[in-house]
């Protein structure tokens, strides 16, 4: 199936991004809203269905995160290791994030053991 096939939908109370393929979601990343010191999208982890590996939806649902952090004028602080690369690879598309805002990230994530 490719990638033009699939469709990114934001659950945003659940803190998921899910990719969808025939009704069925193939794909998410999860992720939180963090507040302070500054508003930013924190992705956590991102994971794609065993059968649906290798086609491009992670990729897919990594640029999606970055264009809602655009559209919504905050940024993204990856702790995810996958969006984490994808940011390296794509400098044009994932403009880095303040060290201080992953610091407040991880710390966030720590606080709440139990959310991911």
């Amino acid at each position: 199936m490719p990638v033009s096939d699939i469709e990114i939908r934001d659950d945003r109370p659940a803190g998921r991004l899910e990719a969808f393929a025939d009704g069925q979601v193939v794909g998410h990343i999860e992720y939180f809203v963090l507040e302070e010191p500054a508003r930013a999208l924190v992705p956590v982890h991102t994971i794609v269905e065993p059968e649906h590996e290798g086609k491009g939806i992670a990729g897919s649902l990594a640029r999606e995160l970055y264009g809602i952090a655009a559209r919504e004028g905050v940024v993204v602080a990856p702790l995810c290791p996958y969006v984490v690369r994808w940011a390296e690879r794509h400098p044009e598309e994932a403009p880095v994030a303040d060290p201080e805002l992953l610091d407040a990230a991880t710390e966030w994530l720590k606080a709440h053991p139990g959310r991911f």
